[in-house]
């Protein structure tokens, strides 16, 4: 269990010092320059004073495995259908939307071809990611997508790795609903024994990632499990069985889920943008949407940011998660969520504050994790893969935050920090070429004092994602409480 040395929540008495210390100290901290450190971390140092540390926290970069052929998108889809194909037919929906996507450095690439897997992985490490978490594609059996990860496992390749049962119903919507199923969840009686023992292989790699020597094993929707508790006891008992110290079993943050103790899990792995949709981010101004037909969701990534400084520290083990962007507009042009005015500043001061946060209470810990969704979801407008816009400027950021000032970089002070520079963003982003000082403050106090959708209420939004008239009603009902409760 996560050690509760501090919680991450900013009392009322510490607002009034978040303009003061980002006001002086926004960009340098205070201090003077030193040419090689400012180059890595960003930071200007004083050489014979500072003390610089490379920041031990171990990136974990979700990697979907669908840039090849298979025989069963080819049916669905069209022959030779790969997530490229929804990829470059993105259109923007306003004028500062960015889309299409398209890839830089990797170019668009065939997962078939292991060659590609080892200069992702060369890229990923060269930069600061210290594993891939692969998506494990199976069906009472009947594995998809799984040749890269079979040529993975078949090769030399140097990056730790685990692997993400993604169970949910593959579908047409890409969401694993229950309408127009491709690919369907059975859960049958031999499933459980059958798919960790399918996982075993990949146990025993060297590479694979362990936490107190036991294989991670992350599972995307785990309350969709049948009996969950009881399956999950039944593979801890087979890896024990198998030779191993038992299981760590992660699952995602995912709606309808608080806590791993509500499933028998050992920790809860973060997911934004899952629980940061709601409509405390919605943009102050809405874009004007070009595309007529436009009825999807829009937020607004600062305060996606502000929201997750604001998550106090629990009392399980949770590893936190990050998204360099998000916009599945590829995938669905008229119905997408984007979160906008995603950029790798605000992505590097985020990266920061949650390597902070694990330096503060799990810094003892060999779990010391910190998710990224995602190292390549091109469909998700989510990838820390170089595209024609930014290049390597993500990847950069992560090399840059990895490097801290033992006595600047405190955790209070990289909140206070990641609070002023989503407040300027939020406030630059509302018609105000420069915002005062006061507009600022104004900015950070309110962001502060955003709370969160409620569990409660993350559940029942979930509930009614297909009955559209419901979930706007229901929306419409959350907004006014907030409004009432001040």
């Amino acid at each position: 269990m996560i050690e509760k040395n501090s919680n991450s929540k900013v009392e009322p008495a510490e607002q009034a010092s978040i303009s003061h210390f980002s006001h002086q100290n926004n960009t340098d901290y205070g201090l003077q320059e030193d040419a090689a450190f400012s180059v890595l971390s960003g930071l200007q140092v004083d050489p014979a004073n500072a003390i610089k540390i490379h920041d031990e926290s171990k990136l974990i970069a979700f990697y979907l495995p669908q840039y090849h052929r298979i025989s069963e998108n080819s049916e669905w889809w069209g022959p030779g259908f790969t997530e490229w194909t929804n990829v470059v037919k993105a259109k923007p929906n306003f004028s500062e939307h960015y889309q299409p996507h398209l890839p830089r450095e990797l170019g668009f690439y065939d997962l078939s071809h292991p060659d590609v897997m080892r200069e992702q992985a060369e890229m990923a490490k060269l930069y600061g990611i210290y594993g891939f978490c692969f998506y494990y594609y199976w069906f009472s059996g009947h594995r998809v997508l799984e040749k890269p990860i079979d040529n993975f496992i078949a090769s030399d390749i140097d990056i730790n790795y685990c692997l993400c049962w993604a169970n949910e119903n593959w579908t047409r919507t890409w969401d694993g609903d229950t309408k127009n199923i491709l690919l369907h969840q059975k859960y049958e009686s031999p499933d459980a024994l059958t798919f960790i023992t399918s996982l075993l292989p990949h146990f025993r790699d060297h590479r694979y990632i362990r936490v107190d020597g036991k294989p991670m094993l992350v599972v995307y929707r785990a309350k969709e499990i049948p009996n969950v508790e009881n399956v999950f006891t039944l593979w801890r008992k087979a890896v024990k069985e198998a030779g191993f110290k038992g299981l760590h079993i992660a699952v995602v943050d995912f709606y309808d889920i608080s806590t791993p103790m509500e499933v028998g899990a050992d920790a809860l792995v973060e997911f934004p943008p899952h629980k940061f949709n709601g409509p405390q981010n919605v943009p102050d101004q809405v874009p004007a949407f070009t595309n007529d037909n436009f009825h999807g969701g829009v937020l607004d990534y600062a305060k996606i940011i502000a929201q997750s400084a604001g998550r106090t520290v629990p009392e399980f083990i949770l590893y936190r998660g990050i998204i360099p962007s998000w916009d599945n507009t590829a995938r669905r042009q008229d119905n997408p969520t984007i979160v906008h005015k995603a950029n790798p500043g605000l992505f590097g001061d985020w990266l920061r504050y949650l390597r902070a946060y694990n330096r503060e209470n799990i810094a003892q810990k060999d779990d010391n994790f910190i998710f990224v969704n995602a190292w390549n979801e091109w469909g998700e407008g989510c990838h820390l893969e170089p595209d024609e816009k930014w290049g390597l400027a993500y990847l950069e950021a992560v090399t840059k935050s990895a490097y801290y000032l033992a006595e600047e970089e405190t955790l209070h002070k990289m909140k206070q920090h990641l609070l002023y520079m989503t407040a300027l963003s939020v406030t630059s982003g509302n018609g105000e070429q420069d915002p005062s000082i006061g507009q600022i403050d104004e900015t950070v106090n309110r962001l502060i004092n955003t709370q969160p959708v409620g569990g409660l209420a993350q559940k029942i939004a979930y509930k009614l994602r297909n009955r559209p008239f419901l979930y706007k009603c229901g929306k419409l009902i959350y907004v006014i409480y907030l409004k009432l409760r001040g």
